[in-house]
């Protein structure tokens, strides 16, 4: 790994996008690292919940512009996307809850990237925006499938006709962002809710997750089918039992949400 940072441990993958001296822009090989970051954190199954962030005083400026002087026909420019929505689509459909903690500039794809995460954490110098159309470019990276769902068409349109930039506090009174934090609290934030979910039933994580991804494509009878499926499963753990045999001791629970 040259591009970015990983490492897996204590259940918790973290995944640091390195390349400062651009503020972390996409490089080709960087998408390359990212994608194999990402196979290995769908193949352990100790990983509990997953960091993205980057290095610096920067999440990511997007696209590496120096890569966009090439020549290229449209078949290339579709594959060269392409290469990246394996990885994207993995990223988006984990089990694991992802965390994305942003400081300074999420710019085009960099938004996105962060769109791909469960949680959005972000410290009051963070700027979002998608200014793709400055490029003559289309926004890219998931986009048009994240976005929308967060915030809905008319807001993400404004967005990306607008290529108006979003401070910390504008993301999230649109419901970007999750939690504000201090610069020096960011990584330690993250961590602790990361660390929480190494407490909590992976099943029921897993399956809360899935449902919520395919919430806005399904109508009610398949929704209410897929939860007493995955109900059903959940009854099934260890975890779940051993849940009910603390509470009815009155003992704590392991899971709880770091306030």
């Amino acid at each position: 790994m040259e591009t970015i940072r990983f490492a897996i441990e204590d259940g918790i993958a973290t995944l640091t996008l390195n390349y400062p001296e651009r503020k972390n822009a996409l490089s080709i090989p960087m998408r390359g690292e990212i994608g194999e970051a990402i196979r290995q954190v769908r193949a352990d199954e100790s990983v509990r919940a997953m960091i993205l962030t980057g290095a610096g005083t920067d999440f990511c400026s997007g696209g590496d512009i120096s890569s966009m002087q090439v020549e290229i026909d449209a078949p290339q420019g579709r594959r060269r996307l392409q290469q990246a929505h394996g990885w994207l689509e993995d990223l988006i459909q984990l089990d694991v809850p992802v965390i994305a903690a942003v400081d300074g500039a999420a710019y085009g794809a960099g938004f996105s990237l962060a769109l791909t995460a469960d949680i959005i954490l972000a410290t009051p110098r963070a700027r979002f925006g998608l200014p793709f159309l400055r490029m003559g470019l289309i926004p890219d990276c998931g986009v048009f499938y994240t976005l929308p769902r967060m915030i809905g068409v008319q807001r993400a349109k404004a967005l990306m006709f607008s290529m108006r930039e979003l401070d910390a506090e504008a993301a999230q009174d649109l419901g970007i962002v999750m939690e504000i934090v201090p610069e020096e609290s960011l990584a330690g934030r993250a961590q602790a809710l990361a660390r929480a979910f190494t407490e909590a039933s992976p099943v029921a994580v897993g399956l809360t997750k899935q449902a919520l991804n395919a919430s806005l494509n399904q109508d009610l009878h398949t929704m209410l089918a897929m939860e007493a499926d995955g109900q059903g499963i959940a009854f099934s753990t260890g975890y779940r039992r051993e849940a009910a045999d603390r509470f009815m001791a009155k003992q704590p629970l392991r899971y709880r949400w770091p306030g």
